[in-house]
């Protein structure tokens, strides 16, 4: 690295030098004309000057050097500084880069193990679309959704799941409510088939063919219940047909309405998860009422054993009322008796006997009658 005032001082020294040799060879030429004492006072002055020169450019030399040596520590000690800062930065930028690294492997691990569970779910729900997609396997989930909505929701007296009836058919669940209505019927299995081919159709006609061929599976179920499973004198005048999808009783009821009419005329009621929990309720509520009324007979015969209960108390009262009244007289005529006694031993006290040994006694008392017990 090149000092510029010294390399400029350099130059100046070097035409300073050639001014004064240019000088001494004009002055030796004036010197042949006679002028020596001049040429003697300007190769003084001359030299004089070049020292000069020279002892300022040794000073601004060192000076420089000075300043040189102060800029490179201050160099050396803010390169330290940016150094310092950089390492510290790069280190604080490494320590976030790894926790970021692990939060993120962290974050990849529970996306593996979400997708490990997508997955599970995935074949879950193949699963479940190959029970639906068979008819006994999809009356076997109809069956297990209906037992778990009936134990939830009634005590295990008031229902029967496979109940035979007297025309030996097997009920998926038979309700025991007393006549009337007497016992409900509840069938758990369900077309799924032409629901499917009404959700898949492309264009209308395929659309109303479907929505044709779902309306007669959905009556024809609804008048084999009504065959099976409605006899009078042994069951109500009705029966549920239960639907364990919402998604096909939201179809039924929103776009075949004239269905749903048909069914009420067959007595046939249709119910979905949800109103078949309403129903149950509503049927909880009957059962209650029945039991207390054929409990009314059984409070009211221990009503009349309670009353029966208290006459007799209430003779057994007066009974002891009468025995008090009688320990009341008995104590009265005692208390006559002990002031009879009383009476005589007073009289005794004042009897006095004479000095001739004969007994005398108080005229007023002698004269006193003592009453007769």
């Amino acid at each position: 690295m090149i000092d510029t005032p010294v390399f400029l001082l350099g130059i100046i020294a070097v035409l300073i030098a050639l001014l004064t040799a240019a000088a001494i060879a004009l002055i030796a030429k004036r010197r042949n004309s006679g002028q020596d004492e001049l040429f003697a006072r300007t190769v003084v002055q001359l030299e004089a000057t070049q020292r000069e020169l020279g002892g300022r450019i040794a000073q601004l030399t060192e000076d420089s050097r000075a300043s040189q040596t102060a800029l490179a520590k201050t160099l050396d000690e803010r390169l330290d500084k940016v150094s310092k800062r950089v390492g510290d930065s790069l280190e604080l930028t490494a320590e976030k880069t790894a926790k970021t690294m692990t939060d993120l492997q962290t974050r990849l691990a529970v996306i593996d193990e979400a997708q490990k569970n997508i997955t599970k779910l995935s074949t879950e729900v193949v699963g479940l679309q190959d029970i639906l997609s068979n008819k006994q396997a999809r009356g076997s989930f109809g069956e297990i959704q209906l037992n778990d909505l009936v134990q939830n929701a009634l005590p295990p007296s008031a229902y029967q799941f496979q109940a035979t009836l007297s025309n030996t058919r097997r009920v998926d669940c038979l309700i025991r409510l007393p006549n009337p209505p007497g016992p409900i019927a509840i069938d758990a299995k369900f077309p799924l088939e032409s629901y499917r081919l009404l959700r898949n159709a492309k264009d209308e006609a395929e659309r109303i063919h479907a929505g044709r061929a779902f309306s007669a599976d959905i009556l024809k179920h609804v008048k084999a219940i009504a065959e099976k499973y409605i006899i009078p004198g042994e069951t109500a005048e009705s029966a549920l047909m239960f639907l364990p999808s919402e998604a096909v009783y939201a179809e039924l009821h929103a776009n075949f309405a004239e269905v749903v009419d048909k069914s009420f005329r067959e007595r046939v009621w249709i119910v979905s998860p949800t109103t078949l929990m309403a129903t149950l309720n509503t049927v909880r509520a009957v059962l209650k009422d029945a039991q207390m009324r054929e409990q009314a007979h059984v409070i009211q015969r221990e009503m009349m054993a309670l009353i029966q209960d208290v006459a007799r108390l209430d003779g057994r009262v007066l009974s002891l009322r009468r025995h008090f009244d009688q320990a009341n007289e008995d104590i009265r005529q005692i208390t006559v008796s002990t002031g009879k006694i009383t009476t005589r031993a007073e009289r005794i006290e004042e009897v006095q006997l004479g000095e001739d040994g004969e007994e005398t006694a108080l005229i007023p008392e002698a004269k006193r009658q003592i009453p007769a017990e």
